[in-house]
């Protein structure tokens, strides 16, 4: 039962090296925090505010992170009477009615969720809705989770500049599934794993809602090495390769709510290892193999009202190669950019002429092999850049830029001790 979980996030470390902290100082410090009259914003969340000026925007394709200015005003404005009531009173919260409670939490960062469900069992079963309020204000923030380990992953809070730990995946799990290909989708407070367990096909579930993992469903037609990406609580995966072999130009659309897939008209080409994004309120399919030499430099726009493909040319030439990665591709602001990784060079896509331009360099040490290795993602309004740190490994660093119209300017943003090569990467935004 949702009740009895005492965990309904992942337990957060202040950095690399801090201790495994505890409800008790997480409850500690979310009471603090509401007795903090001046709190200093950390760097993400003041690019926001300055950006929009107070103003926030409640787009689905533009999300937002909390404003927490919002939050100390109004508990700024609030009278000495009150103030001294509720430190006389610690039961004046239950007078306040659940809308008035679930706008306050509204305003909170998720990484003080784990805080909030310590405080007593009401606050814990309001964290679930809490989500579905969040996406119908357009409140986001955006996480970063990876694996540089079969079977471990981890996340990062580029807002909070927090590593958040996630619990090990199954260990039931056989060899074949810890060595197989594996995909990643992340669709609104779920973490979804594509792999294989013999001869059959298995995906698993995280949700941050419960700190666990469980069984997932399958698709239709199961495949790895696909093209996918995510809108809200929906996610499309295109293409990829059958158990068998088959290369695919099929397609399904995922809901997150119902945990059901559904079948999508097929594409104009099949094809392997290629990247998708969602720009535009469009899905797009970017580049791939059409078979285990024809590297594909189309891309393909999938229109979802109108729920037809439309195949776009040379769209992706020069990003990637015969034996390399996947497309580096992401979009942020619906602007897309890529990751050339022959050269290491960050490009820009001009949506109406179809031609890429080059901006700048990826951070030095980005190092990767034909692209695999590294993650290239969107978080929120930044790119973040992950791979191995130094020439010698065991170390993992992330480069954050947020684009500007200028030339990319990284910056690290953390630094962690772990495996050098990044088999999955995906961005969580909820």
């Amino acid at each position: 039962m949702l009740e009895d979980r005492l965990y309904l996030i992942s337990r957060v470390f202040e950095g690399s090296s801090d201790q495994e902290s505890n409800w008790h100082y997480l409850a500690y410090h979310f009471h603090e925090s509401l007795n903090t009259k001046k709190r200093v914003l950390d760097e993400g969340l003041a690019e926001v505010e300055e950006e929009e000026q107070g103003k926030r925007k409640k787009s689905l394709h533009q999300p937002v992170s909390p404003n927490k200015g919002d939050m100390n005003q109004s508990l700024d404005d609030s009278d000495d009477h009150t103030s001294n009531e509720a430190h006389s009173n610690p039961n004046i919260l239950n007078r306040l009615t659940g809308d008035l409670i679930m706008t306050c939490f509204l305003h909170l960062s998720r990484s003080d969720y784990g805080a909030v469900a310590s405080v007593n069992r009401a606050f814990r079963l309001m964290i679930r809705d809490l989500y579905k309020h969040r996406r119908r204000e357009g409140i986001t923030e955006h996480w970063v989770y990876f694996s540089c380990t079969a079977l471990q992953w981890q996340a990062f809070d580029p807002y909070r500049k927090r590593w958040i730990k996630v619990p090990p995946m199954p260990a039931s799990l056989t060899e074949t599934f810890t060595f197989s290909d594996k995909e990643s989708l992340a669709v609104d407070t779920d973490l979804l794993v594509f792999g294989r367990e013999m001869i059959s096909s298995v995906v698993l579930r995280y949700s941050i809602l419960s700190n666990s993992w469980s069984p997932g469903v399958v698709m239709n037609s199961p495949r790895c090495l696909f093209g996918s990406a995510s809108l809200g609580g929906k996610a499309i995966i295109a293409g990829g390769i059958t158990n068998n072999g088959e290369i695919l130009n099929s397609a399904e659309l995922y809901d997150s709510e119902t945990r059901t897939w559904e079948a999508l008209p097929p594409m104009n080409r099949a094809r392997k290892m290629c990247s998708g994004v969602f720009m535009d309120g469009k899905f797009y399919v970017i580049g791939g193999m059409a078979n285990e030499r024809e590297v594909l430099t189309c891309g393909e726009e999938y229109d979802l009202k109108r729920g037809s493909w439309k195949l776009i040319l040379n769209m992706s030439a020069g990003l990637s190669g015969e034996n390399g990665a996947p497309p580096l591709v992401a979009v942020v602001n619906n602007v897309l950019y890529a990751a050339r990784y022959a050269d290491n060079v960050v490009m820009k896509y001009n949506k109406e002429h179809n031609t890429w331009e080059g901006l700048g360099k990826l951070p030095e040490r980005s190092d990767s092999m034909n692209g695999w290795g590294i993650a290239f993602r969107a978080c929120g309004e930044r790119l973040i850049v992950i791979g191995r740190r130094g020439p010698r490994g065991g170390m993992i660093e992330l480069n954050s830029w947020v684009p500007n119209g200028g030339r990319p300017e990284w910056k690290t943003i953390a630094v962690m001790q772990s495996g050098d090569f990044v088999f999955n990467c995906a961005v969580m935004g909820c």
